[in-house]
């Protein structure tokens, strides 16, 4: 074999950013070897050593393609589904689906000369919002007042110190009503509704911003995307059809802040999502590291799924 090496895209099968960051490369002429870790091992196989450098080499293959492990030139980790093995008793599937996440999951984690767009440990580092909130306070970023805890005695004091208060998911994992998915959104909580149910597991409550708009800041590489969102909500991910696009320049010194907190979590990646207040502040909300971009461009016009596309053909570093 001739030539650079592939582009490895690890997600699940719906996922229309992936698509369009594929189209692009392969109108470039890039290798591109895609497939979802839980695919393993009943239409994903692999085969690798470990070298006396102490990388890895062999192969991947996946029903339509081939990837020499030791070529890959870069890894878009996105959205993979879960290993699921599915003709074993419960506890030896438990058993080998922890065989899987540690064997093949740790092969993806060693390629040498991989460039990682994110590492999968690095995000899940990332994805602690503890950690993260923390990452931007020392990166230089504002963040609101912000409480963890499990104890509704300290909630309720928060909120009566720090009202209006929000009420916000440490993490986001799939959940259903009905048997249809989702979002477990923000929302706004005083003292008197804050139950002794808080006790039941951890919480993050933060004082809200009285902002006048969002502002989204997509990090690809060394390109720098911001996008101011107007729409009145709470949180804008709750109503797309309300929300207003501007393309806009962060406040000064931002974006040196931008690149010191993925430096932190030696990130390439990542999405940043800011309140802004009626004083201009712009208030540090989350970082996510495998959040989603790709709508905004035709949005607002801005190459992004390029910039991308050069990030993972090797032109965007």
């Amino acid at each position: 074999m001739t030539g650079p090496g592939p582009v490895l895209v690890v997600t699940n099968l719906d996922d229309p950013t992936t698509d369009l960051v594929i189209t692009e490369l392969h109108g470039r002429g890039v290798p591109v070897v895609r497939f979802d870790s839980g695919d393993f091992p009943h239409a994903l196989s692999v085969a690798a050593t470990i070298t006396t450098e102490g990388g890895v080499e062999g192969t991947l293959t996946t029903p339509s393609r081939t990837a020499d492990l030791a070529r890959v030139r870069s890894l878009y980790y996105r959205r993979p589904s879960g290993f699921v093995v599915g003709t074993l008793d419960a506890q030896d599937a438990r058993f080998a689906a922890l065989q899987a996440r540690y064997g093949l999951g740790g092969v993806l984690a060693s390629l040498p000369g991989c460039l990682y767009v994110n590492h999968p440990h690095r995000i899940g580092d990332a994805e602690f919002k503890p950690s993260g909130l923390a990452a931007a306070v020392s990166s230089g970023f504002t963040v609101p007042p912000t409480l963890l805890t499990s104890d509704p005695d300290a909630a309720r004091a928060f909120a009566k110190r720090h009202g209006p208060v929000i009420h916000k998911p440490l993490s986001a994992p799939l959940y259903r009503i009905d048997g249809v998915s989702c979002t477990v959104e923000v929302g706004e909580v005083d003292a008197d509704r804050i139950d002794d149910s808080v006790g039941a597991t951890a919480h993050l409550f933060q004082r809200r911003v009285d902002k006048v708009a969002d502002a989204r800041v997509t990090v690809i590489g060394r390109q720098v995307f911001c996008v101011r969102i107007d729409s009145g909500l709470l949180d804008w991910r709750t109503d797309y059809t309300q929300l207003t696009y501007t393309v806009t320049e962060p406040p000064p010194g931002t974006t040196e802040r931008l690149f010191a907190y993925l430096k932190h979590f030696r990130l390439v990646f990542g999405a940043f999502d800011f309140a802004i207040d009626r004083h201009g502040q712009w208030w540090f909300l989350e970082c996510n590291p495998s959040g989603q971009w790709a709508w905004l461009e035709p949005e607002t016009g801005l190459p992004m799924i390029a910039a991308m596309a050069d990030l993972l053909e090797g032109k965007g570093t």
